[in-house]
């Protein structure tokens, strides 16, 4: 047992030496490293060079300039600057330490183009900080338009309201944004506070406080409420019970995370019986999945039955699978997993289906038949899916933010121009990669990066552009400050007008 125990102890400490020791990298280690995840993109990145950018220029330009010796952090900043213009929306770069010790005091939320510096009163309520000058317009007279367009690298190509969102929260990272932008912390740092008009300024200097003082990332309140709620947590009656709701004839079903059915069968059982109690005595349906951040396409399948008439087939998405041709078993049973499937595994009428589709559908991008597999297609076959189930003949709104991503965004494109439904509210953060991880041998920098790109019906592909609404609805002051969701109650009022 003291064996077993000192040796643990040894092995600890041998690795918090050796990632000591790592926290510097060769030349050697980088090129090498580079030459890794070269190799890696080249052969597997569903994404690399489609919109123009070449990564390999970027790695050479990098390594002409290499000193002795370079700081982890250095090269892990300058991978998701790299990675980041690809266009692969899950992509990531992890293990590299950035100091992150210092924030900005206050919290900061985006409305419409401008951010709002808020402040949290005794009651834990959110405030203005002032009034009279609200907006954020300059950090150390720098305007804060340039300011998030530089913080987030690895965000280069979100849709604009997502990376708007994204950079705003985090401008209360003041260290780790000040070292992406390569720039010295300074004590003190002078915010420029601006009204309504952005006409008259008032001036605030602030200094970094630590961890222990830092203010919360803003969020919409419906959003907090679910961010510590594990998937299998949605088995419990009393989290499950608060997703649903029925209210002057309008049935309304939050989806907080797109969890599979294994994780969750509660709260698929309770979708169901949901439905089967307003299908008589409903006048429309809102499902929301704002800043919902994905998961699987159960969701998605279990609804589709209530959504599609049994004598209607939609092709709703058109994939291609990056990888040697034939493709393996493997990411053929991947791909089947996510309900896409080739043409000659359909039956004769969504062939028929998918040959319609075909004779309109432009993508945005012809791929490479000798890297890339033939389409695999999503469909909804009414027959097929309307099993124990019943047409749900009442107009259906799907409420959707800049933060509903992955899983959740392919929910809201797959939707799109059905009939009887409407997207509702603004542009998500489009992905769908069919994602593989691997790790850099020297700096054990994890990467991860698509394998498959996916076309929306109108051709664009999902990554880096999402799924526009059909009725845009932002949010206000009032749901910012947590006051009331008034995305919702606006949705609401505009299915009474209509009935």
């Amino acid at each position: 047992m003291k064996k077993k125990l000192f040796f643990s102890i040894l092995l600890s400490l041998l690795t918090i030496i050796s990632k000591a020791q790592g926290k510097n990298l060769s030349k050697l280690q980088i090129r090498q490293d580079l030459e890794f995840l070269g190799k890696i993109l080249n052969d597997k990145s569903s994404y690399v060079y489609l919109n123009g950018y070449n990564i390999n220029e970027n790695f050479e330009n990098y390594q002409q300039n290499l000193k002795d010796i370079t700081r982890l952090e250095d090269f892990g900043l300058f991978l998701a600057q790299a990675v980041g213009k690809i266009g692969d929306r899950h992509a990531s770069v992890r293990d590299y330490d950035i100091k992150d010790s210092l924030f900005l005091p206050f919290i900061y939320a985006p409305e419409g183009n401008n951010v709002l510096v808020l402040n949290r009163n005794n009651d834990k309520k959110l405030e203005l900080l002032n009034s009279k000058f609200p907006y954020l317009k300059k950090i150390d007279e720098v305007s804060v338009d340039n300011f998030l367009q530089k913080i987030l690298p690895e965000e280069f190509t979100a849709p604009r309201k997502t990376y708007f969102t994204r950079a705003v929260r985090k401008l209360r990272d003041i260290q780790k944004v000040y070292n992406v932008l390569n720039k010295p912390l300074p004590a003190e740092i002078k915010l420029t506070l601006s009204d309504r008009l952005l006409k008259n300024d008032t001036v605030l200097v602030v200094s970094p406080v630590n961890n222990a003082k830092r203010s919360i990332y803003w969020d919409d309140e419906f959003e907090r409420k679910y961010t510590l709620v594990k998937d299998e947590d949605y088995n419990k009656e009393e989290i499950v019970s608060q997703l649903f709701d029925i209210k002057d004839q309008i049935g309304y079903i939050h989806i907080p995370s797109m969890v599979s059915k294994d994780d969750a069968p509660a709260l698929f059982e309770k979708i169901n019986s949901f439905m089967k109690s307003i299908q008589n005595n409903s006048k429309a349906l809102i499902i929301d999945v704002r800043s919902n951040g994905g998961g699987t396409r159960d969701v998605t399948y279990e609804l589709a039955k209530y959504f599609v008439h049994p004598d209607s087939i939609y092709v709703i998405n058109a994939t291609k699978q990056r990888a040697q041709i034939p493709i393996s078993k493997e990411y053929s049973e991947s791909l089947h997993s996510r309900s896409l499937f080739s043409f000659s595994e359909l039956d004769k009428n969504e062939q028929k289906s998918v040959k319609h589709f075909l004779k309109t559908f432009k993508p945005m991008y012809e791929l490479d038949n000798k890297k890339y597999s033939e389409y695999y297609f999503g469909l909804l076959n009414g027959k097929k899916i309307a099993n124990q189930s019943f047409y749900y003949n009442r107009p259906v709104y799907i409420l959707a933010n800049e933060k509903s991503f992955s899983a959740a965004s392919v929910f809201v494109a797959v939707f799109k121009n059905i009939p009887n439904i409407k997207i509702v509210g603004t542009t998500t953060d489009g992905s769908s990669g069919n994602s593989e991880r691997f790790e850099l041998p020297n700096s054990q920098i994890r990467i991860k990066i698509s394998t498959m790109v996916s076309f929306q019906k109108d051709g664009k592909i999902l990554d880096g552009f999402g799924t526009e609404p059909d009725i845009a609805i932002e949010r206000n002051l009032n749901q910012i400050l947590w006051k009331s969701d008034t995305q919702l109650e606006k949705l609401r009022n505009l299915i009474l007008s209509k009935n």
